[in-house]
């Protein structure tokens, strides 16, 4: 997987965190007979709920946005075929955990580096049977041959997640969890993540139309940058509170006013990055909807010359030269107001701060 980009697929074995390593949604499988898997939900993963064994044959799951990791082992892949919820339905009720979007490239980079030292085990396992084959017989050969398969089936994709997993707790300041957020901030953090989710999913942008944006990088290092400004903020906001209830003195007051203050002018600059954020997914989604109706009058358009057969079959030809005509304009205006839609999509897109 990309550093950036979440992928549609999971493979099928490993542990992938939710929101770093894949994306929530609805997940399928061809067939998963005999696998399982695991979702850890609650906080820090602390609610694990899996199933065991699969059933032949396909297999869906839902991956929560507030999912900490899934876990899988099957011997096929899990292929993503929709979001984990509707941008119609309103705001998710909790944030997912965010990370810096280099964080999951640099545990590849690191976790792959061990690869070649966990594939050598098997061969190490039938080395000690081969020279203690003479002394102990060959039932300690072939003991020893069976413990090499199990070794070679389980032990790389076993150590390399939890070499992933120390890793990763060795980098807790480049990713946070809701845990991370007071009530305020959650609040923004999911409006936030709900536009990124409505761009990210849409047509257009699978479809590449929204070519000046490159939301692939651009939206996961915006997520990232609110993440880390709201953190700061929940946790000032914290120690303000705590300050206040201890402190009755009016000096120690007039010393918070303008700490306070100068937190509000941070909220409200945050605001408007969100608010910059949703106006980019509103024209995104204008320019779905531009894009379906489109594609209708497409199909339309293909099964015109079918209405003029059959209005040369009942009435005069010329009839059927004005039918056809208005649907010849009507897709012409929807390809203008699709086009306008994409311009104003990329406007906003525009809109969002640069990198620093």
């Amino acid at each position: 997987m990309t550093s950036g980009a979440w992928s549609d697929s999971i493979p099928g074995i490993g542990t992938f965190f939710v929101g770093i390593d894949v994306a929530p949604g609805r997940y399928r499988c061809d067939d998963g007979k005999g696998g399982w898997w695991v979702r850890f939900t609650g906080p820090g993963g602390g609610d694990p709920v899996g199933s065991w064994p699969l059933p032949a044959g396909p297999t869906e799951i839902e991956i929560s946005p507030t999912d900490f990791a899934f876990e899988t082992h099957i011997g096929t892949y899990w292929r993503r075929i929709a979001p984990a919820r509707d941008p119609r339905d309103g705001p998710a009720a909790e944030p997912r955990p965010v990370a810096d979007p280099t964080l999951r490239a640099e545990l590849d980079t690191l976790v792959a580096r061990r690869r070649p030292l966990l594939w050598l085990a098997p061969l190490t396992v039938l080395g000690l049977g081969l020279i203690g084959s003479p002394l102990l017989g060959s039932l300690w050969l072939v003991g020893l041959g069976m413990l090499a398969v199990l070794v070679a089936l389980g032990t790389p994709s076993v150590s390399l997640d939890l070499r992933r997993a120390r890793e990763l707790e060795r980098r807790r300041d480049r990713y946070l969890t809701p845990e991370d957020f007071d009530g305020p901030a959650r609040a923004l953090l999911v409006r936030t993540q709900g536009a990124v989710d409505a761009v990210r999913d849409s047509e257009v942008n699978r479809e590449g139309l929204l070519d000046t944006v490159d939301n692939s990088v651009t939206l996961p290092r915006q997520e990232w940058e609110i993440a880390q400004v709201l953190a700061r903020q929940s946790r000032l906001r914290g120690e303000q509170e705590e300050m206040g209830e201890a402190a009755e003195l009016p000096e120690v007051k007039a010393a918070l006013r303008p700490l306070r203050e100068k937190l509000d002018v941070s909220v409200e600059a945050v605001t408007r990055r969100v608010e910059a954020l949703e106006r980019y997914a509103d024209r995104v989604r204008a320019a779905d909807e531009a894009l379906r109706a489109q594609r209708h009058l497409e199909a339309l358009s293909e099964k015109a010359h079918e209405y003029d057969e059959l209005l040369a079959d009942t009435v005069r030809d010329d009839l059927a030269v004005p039918a056809i005509e208005r649907l010849t304009e009507q897709s012409d205006t929807l390809v203008r107001t699709l086009r306008a839609r994409l311009a104003q999509a990329a406007e906003a897109g525009d809109e969002l701060p640069p990198a620093p």
